[in-house]
């Protein structure tokens, strides 16, 4: 639906934004590297691991009123965040609009399923990209805006927001049309589910959320502290993030055909040379590998959101909560941890310690069970798509 896609992008560009936003602000805020991962950490724990809590609720409750509260809400934190200068102030407003984006993730994720039909991976890669998008968007433009505007351009970004919110409210009815006929759907075809799965699937995306935040906080950072601008570093994140995108569109249709877990493993398995090549070879070439790296390692979050919920088919949006907010949401922490070791040693040794998460990840991964054939459903029509 294209309503949940631009949702999808509007709340996920506040989280593109925040990089560029650290980017002018560690200066002006005097801010050590374990101090501005403690921004993103405070992004990811309001944004992500909150994500759960929500998808409980979704499951017990009709809370599609979340997906444009959570819309406005991410855009009017993240345009605070741009002009503040206080630090403490700073984690509150970046936690407003962490707030509004895991408020959004959950039922909006259920929403997706439902109007997917048989192909679930393809469809939930469609919706995904539409965040992948809005990420990827979300540092070029904003750098962009704060090297022209100043920080006061920042307040820009409430905008796309809250008009994509006023979109959803004038489509609200739509909205819970679908949920209902896909929830009546999903009571007559869900089968058991299946938490031991579930839960070796949480612990490879944890690892593989390692290098998606690793490389999401410090490649800005990287770029700029060889010689290159600002803009140049937010450009670049800009590159990953939107070939994160277009793996996305391809890792879906290849999990339908060949499976989620070869899909998976593989991605996983080669994201850590990709890395690698980025921070040791540099230049042209690290910077090709490490658009690629983005590609492999963004492409599987749809795969592995439709895993979840095929792994617990009687509690789907929490599922969807778990693997997108909490699993993930761990590479938050662990951002912190390589802020750390970007202090104490340097950013090299903390890029290149990214390289550990997704290997750890595949081992867990290749242990996961085959799938189950999936059962043949109708997909959902709407009155507009």
């Amino acid at each position: 639906m294209t309503d949940l896609w631009l949702g999808h992008l509007a709340a996920d560009f506040s989280q593109g934004a925040l990089p560029a936003i650290l980017v002018f602000l560690r200066p002006l805020l005097h801010l050590s590297y374990t101090r501005t991962a403690v921004v993103v950490l405070v992004a990811t724990v309001t944004s992500s691991i909150v994500q759960p809590l929500f998808g409980r609720w979704s499951d017990r409750r009709t809370t599609t009123w979340l997906i444009p509260v959570g819309v406005a809400a991410s855009g009017v934190g993240i345009a605070l965040a741009a002009v503040s200068r206080d630090y403490p102030l700073l984690l509150v407003v970046v936690s407003v609009s962490g707030l509004g984006v895991g408020a959004f993730h959950p039922e909006a994720m259920k929403l997706a399923r439902h109007a997917s039909g048989v192909r679930r991976a393809s469809g939930m890669a469609l919706f995904q990209t539409g965040g992948n998008l809005g990420i990827a968007l979300g540092p070029v433009l904003a750098g962009v805006a704060l090297t022209v505007t100043g920080s006061s351009g920042g307040l820009l970004f409430v905008i796309p927001a809250i008009l994509v919110a006023l979109l959803l409210v004038r489509d609200f009815g739509l909205l819970g049309r679908v949920r209902r006929a896909g929830s009546e759907r999903l009571r007559r075809a869900s089968g058991r589910d299946r938490p031991g799965a579930f839960r070796l699937l949480l612990g490879a995306i944890g690892c593989r959320s390692v290098t998606y935040y690793g490389l999401f906080t410090f490649v800005p950072l990287w770029e700029v502290s060889h010689g290159h601008s600002k803009s140049y570093g937010s450009a670049l994140l800009s590159l990953v993030l939107f070939s994160g995108a277009i793996g996305t569109l391809c890792a879906g249709p290849l999990a339908d055909r060949f499976g989620r877990k070869p899909v998976l493993v593989s991605s996983l398995a080669l994201s850590p040379a990709l890395v690698l090549v980025f921070v040791l070879v540099g230049g042209t070439i690290g910077a090709v590998s490490v658009c690629v790296a983005g590609a492999v390692i963004v492409s599987t979050f749809s795969v592995t959101t439709v895993m979840g919920q095929e792994y617990l088919p009687t509690r789907i949006a929490m599922a969807s909560g778990m693997t997108i907010g909490l699993a993930t949401g761990l590479g938050g922490v662990a951002a912190v941890a390589l802020g750390a070791i970007a202090d104490t040693i340097n950013l090299r040794a903390a890029l290149i310690a990214t390289a550990i998460g997704p290997a750890l990840g595949a081992l867990v991964a290749a242990r996961l069970p085959s799938e189950r054939p999936i059962r043949t459903e109708p997909i959902l029509t709407t009155e507009r798509s």
